[in-house]
C-alpha cells in the first residue's frame, strides 16, 4: 500500500499546478455536499469567527475553504514528491524575509509558527531549502503507519528534518533551537490532557497547547509567524513572515491567548485558506463557559 500510494502521490505531482488546483477545487466542491459533519462543523466555526456577515456570505466561504481544503491535500503530492529545485520555483512572492535575516544576523534560533493556514508543508519545503542551517518540523504522526513513512519520505530531506509531538519530539526541537537552527510548530493542534491551556479562539474557549509561546520565551530564539498563502489561478505561493505580535511573560495563560490572538489575526487575512473543519474545540473536559 505504501508504494502504491507514493506512485499515486509521483503521478499527481507531475499534473501541472493549475490543472492540480482545478482538480482540487472540483473535489472541495463536491465535499461540501456530500461531507455533511465535515460541513457543519467548518460552519459552526466559521460562524464564531464572525468573518462572515450573513448565512450566504457564510455558504459562500464554506465552499470556498472545502475547495482550498482540498487542493491542500493535492498538493501534498508535490511537497512530498517533488525536488526542492522545483517547489521554490513555485513561490513566487516572499514578504519578511528581513526578518529572518536578522534573526541569522544575531545568530539566534528560529522558532517558525504557522496555524493550519495556506500550504504549510510547501512553505515548509521552501525555507529548509533557502535557510543556511537544519529545518526540524513537528508533527502528529498519523493513526495509519505507512502513511507517516511517505510523509517522512517527502519532509526529511535535504536540509529538512521531522519531530513527533511527543517528549522526545519536545526535546529534538528544544536541541535543534539550542544550536541555532529552525523549528516549525503549529500551535493551533489540540494538545493532549495535561499540555495545555484553556484561551480564547474567535471568542471560544479552546484547550490550547502551550508548547508554542514556552519555545518562543527560550534565550535567543527569535519567534516568527508564516503563511504559505495559495495565489489565485493557479500562479502559485506566498510566502508571508511577520513577528509574533505582543508580549509574552511567561504566564501561561496570557502566553497562550497572544498566541491564538496572532492565529486570529493571520487567519482573518486568509479566511478560505484556514482549515475551519479542524476540530478546534473538540476538547471538552472542563471546558470554562463561554
Amino acid at each position: 500500500m505504501q508504494k502504491l500510494v507514493y506512485f499515486i502521490f509521483f503521478l499527481l505531482a507531475l499534473i501541472p499546478l493549475p490543472v492540480l488546483q482545478g482538480l482540487g477545487s472540483v473535489l472541495g466542491r463536491l465535499g461540501f455536499y456530500f461531507a455533511t459533519s465535515e460541513r457543519k462543523r467548518t460552519t459552526k466555526n466559521l460562524h464564531f469567527s464572525k468573518l462572515a456577515a450573513n448565512d450566504q456570505e457564510s455558504e459562500k466561504l464554506v465552499k470556498s475553504i472545502f475547495a482550498e481544503t482540498a487542493k491542500s491535500g493535492l498538493e501534498l503530492s508535490i511537497a512530498w514528491t517533488r525536488s526542492s529545485k522545483h517547489i521554490v520555483s513555485l513561490f513566487k512572492e516572499v514578504h519578511g524575509w528581513e526578518y529572518i535575516e536578522a534573526a541569522i544576523e544575531r545568530n539566534e534560533g528560529l522558532l517558525l509558527i504557522t496555524p493550519h493556514l495556506g500550504n504549510y508543508d510547501l512553505a515548509g519545503r521552501f525555507l529548509s531549502e533557502k535557510l543556511p542551517f537544519p529545518l526540524t518540523a513537528m508533527y502528529r504522526p498519523p493513526k495509519i503507519s505507512w502513511l507517516e513513512n511517505v510523509m517522512n519520505s517527502g519532509r526529511v530531506r535535504d536540509n529538512g528534518y521531522t519531530a513527533p509531538a511527543n517528549m522526545l519530539g519536545v526535546k529534538q526541537i528544544v536541541r535543534a533551537l539550542k544550536n541555532k537552527q529552525a523549528t516549525i510548530v503549529l500551535p493551533d493542534q489540540v494538545p493532549g490532557e495535561g499540555e495545555g491551556v484553556w484561551a480564547t479562539f474567535f471568542g471560544q474557549p479552546a484547550y490550547t497547547m502551550t508548547l508554542a509561546s514556552r519555545l518562543a520565551i527560550m534565550p535567543e530564539v527569535t519567534p516568527l509567524f508564516f503563511c504559505g498563502e495559495r495565489l489565485p489561478h493557479g500562479r502559485g505561493f506566498a510566502l508571508h513572515i511577520a513577528p509574533l505580535e505582543g508580549t509574552l511573560n511567561g504566564n501561561r495563560e496570557h502566553d497562550a491567548q497572544i498566541i491564538n490572538n496572532n492565529v486570529e489575526k493571520w487567519v482573518t487575512r486568509f479566511p478560505s485558506q484556514y482549515l475551519f473543519g479542524y476540530n478546534r474545540y473538540k476538547w471538552r473536559k472542563n471546558r470554562p463557559a463561554t
